[in-house]
């Protein structure tokens, strides 16, 4: 293949992925995994690589692999809703004296449901020891558009009044799309151990719509919502180890640092830290049991760091006038989140140095694959992880419910020829839903519900 071919090739994957929307939200906003062989093992592989896309799980997997270039793309299936039960209480805390937001009730469909996600890897052999690679994918995102509901809440004058919009304010959503390139390195020690390092480039772009009634509640109400897309980019790193610990059975382990973000200017009033929002950390061991010629086992537990990240892990009940964090426009009295030409007053408002946020906790999954044949390679497999969103979480977290816990995975790698191979892996995410009452209106119950399909194919040509 010519260099301007491949050249070609790359620069079209990478435009590719930023125009295609990052839907994934499947381990929180993680991909469940990224090397099309690896998800249909359900995104185990830390100590298993088989392609250059292994590098964006374990660089260490490349030692010494051959040369090949994998390029595909995945078709992603998620399917989003919220249902509000409970009518609006219409009513004003005796203590603070704020009075009650409430949405719906309502039962509503996020209405963007296909997305084409596409990839790239590129591995050279240097040596009979050590590779270099590069891979392009998208890492994750969130991606949500609800033209229905209503919501309900007091003028800041004598009256409660109902508008559409999910919050009030017409079509709401957000649409955040991430971008990885990943220059990857990777040597073997001995005979039994191989290390690798990668050097990370992440650029993402966001936009939110439907949020001017929090406008009281931003410390930057002009940044807030309805702007166009803004961009952040950042560095982070990859370290990753494979070992032989015996004839049949390989342990691998990896970390990917916290990747720190230029801010998203147009929306430093919605982010905490004035629009910060990094990648965070991710740290993964496992293993793989070679149990004959024909057959492989492969056990990941993988963890991502979501509360180093104050935009996703702070919790949103910081803008309820009894916390005591976020002094609304227009105190006193305490008026209510619609629009009022101010803006919000300390540390836990939107924006703020503590501002408010998704309430996202830590995850831990564990990914079981297994995987047989001579010719044709079949796989499976199964992963399972506590979702990261409390159930005092589900207001704000309508624009991001990420709630899917279990991923099902089939899939098979078939030669086409001597030098090249084609990989088929789908995953069926089954429904899984998360309720909790309104951090606004006690008398409402928020239930978020997700379910996900996805089918991924790559092609790779072998060198």
């Amino acid at each position: 293949m010519s260099c301007g071919i491949k050249r070609s090739l790359i620069a079209l994957t990478v435009s590719g992925v930023l125009v295609a929307p990052s839907a994934f939200a499947t381990n929180g906003y993680f991909a469940h995994g990224y090397s099309t062989a690896e998800k249909a093992l359900a995104g185990a592989g830390v100590a298993y690589s088989q392609d250059a896309m292994a590098v964006a799980n374990n660089p260490a997997g490349i030692a010494g692999m051959g040369g090949r270039m994998d390029i595909g793309a995945a078709l992603f299936n998620p399917k989003r809703s919220y249902t509000v039960t409970g009518g609006p209480s219409n009513a004003f805390d005796p203590v603070t004296g704020s009075p009650t937001f409430s949405i719906g009730p309502d039962s509503v469909d996020s209405n963007l449901e296909l997305f084409l996600i596409p990839h790239f890897a590129y591995n050279w052999k240097l040596d009979s020891d050590s590779s270099t690679a590069v891979a392009v994918y998208g890492n994750g995102g969130m991606n949500t558009n609800y033209k229905g509901g209503s919501a309900t809440y007091f003028d800041g004058v004598s009256a409660f009044q109902t508008t559409p919009g999910t919050f009030g304010a017409g079509t709401t959503g957000v649409d955040l799309r991430q971008l990885f390139v990943n220059l990857a390195y990777a040597t073997k020690l001995n005979t039994d151990h191989s290390f690798g390092a990668s050097i990370i480039f992440a650029y993402q772009t966001f936009k939110a719509k439907g949020l001017a009634n929090f406008s009281p509640f931003s410390s930057s109400p002009a940044n807030l919502t309805g702007n166009d897309a803004d961009s952040s980019s950042g560095f982070g790193a990859k370290l990753g180890w494979q070992g032989k610990v015996s004839p049949d059975v390989t342990i691998g382990a990896s970390y990917q640092s916290k990747i720190a973000m230029s801010e998203f200017d147009d929306y430093a009033g919605l982010f905490a830290e004035g629009g910060d929002f990094d990648v965070p950390a991710t740290a993964s061991l496992g293993f793989a049991w070679k149990i004959d010629d024909k057959s492989t086992l492969v056990f990941d537990v993988q963890s991502i760091f979501y509360s180093d990240v104050a935009s996703i892990a702070n919790s949103v009940s910081q803008l309820n006038p009894a916390a005591g964090v976020c002094a609304p426009a227009g105190s006193p009295p305490n008026p209510t989140p619609v629009q009022s030409g101010g803006s919000g007053a300390g540390p836990g408002c939107l924006g703020g140095s503590a501002g408010a946020g998704f309430g996202w906790e830590d995850m831990t999954i564990v990914k079981i694959g297994y995987e047989w044949g001579t010719d044709t390679t079949w796989r499976v497999g199964i992963s399972n992880g506590n979702q990261p969103i409390p159930d005092s979480e589900t207001m704000f977290n309508i624009l991001a419910p990420a709630v899917v816990e279990t991923h099902l995975t089939f899939g098979f790698t078939m030669p086409l020829s001597s030098s090249s191979e084609f990989a088929f892996a789908a995953m069926y995410a089954p429904s899984n839903t998360v309720s909790g009452q309104s951090p606004f209106d006690p008398g409402q119950t928020i239930e978020l519900e997700m379910d996900q399909f996805e089918a991924q194919a790559t092609y790779s040509m072998l060198f």
